[in-house]
């Protein structure tokens, strides 16, 4: 499958595009502050777009795998600083939107299946939810900004498999100028990517300004 502009990569990497929580405040709040960007950055070996133009589509265009490679599906993720524990469904792009097809339940997430599985060691492995439904409550990623340096997570793969990794950024980002071609990269070295909603909830657009994007790495 081929992501064909940054318009529709920018609600892919939301994948909460069609929130609709005004009553929320809290999940509008942001972070004290952006930690460990420089370091983000450094994982990944593709440049990214200057922010606010309209650069290259992400490296993953295609949606194959390398030829014989057993993908390690993430199925579960535990955070235990902010007490998530969800399944993780594989997610594509909805083709009538062209938007990252997170789960309607806003206590799963999902995984990126046209990018990197848990045994990839290079890449970024992108993980997208919910923070929060107006007919739901609170979602799986609702507490995601207040993630900090040296945090730790598990992702359980189709292997039966704990993967542990700790965290080294969080960053805010107006959903116009995230650098999607870094995220969605197949190069670079190994990571997990979190993306959810947040910063200002705009209630005439019905959705969040901005995207939380935390970056953790294999511990």
């Amino acid at each position: 499958m081929t992501v064909r502009n940054r318009g529709a990569l920018a609600a892919l990497a939301a994948g909460v595009a069609a929130l609709t929580v005004a009553t929320l405040v809290a999940c509008g709040s942001q972070p004290a502050e952006d930690v460990g960007a420089d370091e983000a950055a450094q994982l990944a070996t593709a440049t990214p777009s200057a922010a606010g133009t309209e650069g290259p589509s992400v490296p993953v265009t295609t949606g194959e795998l390398p030829a014989g490679a057993e993908t390690v599906k993430p199925v579960r993720l535990a955070i235990p600083a902010i007490d998530v524990k969800a399944t993780i469904n594989a997610v594509g792009i909805n083709k009538r939107t062209n938007e990252f097809e997170v789960p309607p339940s806003v206590d799963e997430i999902g995984w990126y299946r046209y990018g990197p599985g848990l045994e990839a060691d290079a890449g970024s492995i992108v993980i997208a939810g919910h923070v929060d439904s107006a007919q739901q409550g609170k979602g799986a990623f609702f507490r995601l900004r207040e993630l900090d340096q040296g945090d730790t997570l598990t992702a359980t793969g189709s292997d039966g498999k704990a993967r542990e990794y700790r965290v080294v950024a969080r960053e805010e980002y107006d959903k116009t100028k995230i650098p999607l071609d870094r995220y969605f990269a197949r190069d670079g070295k190994p990571r997990l990517t979190l993306i959810t909603c947040g910063g200002p909830f705009d209630a005439k657009a019905r959705k969040y300004r901005d995207n939380i994007v935390v970056t953790a790495v294999p511990a």
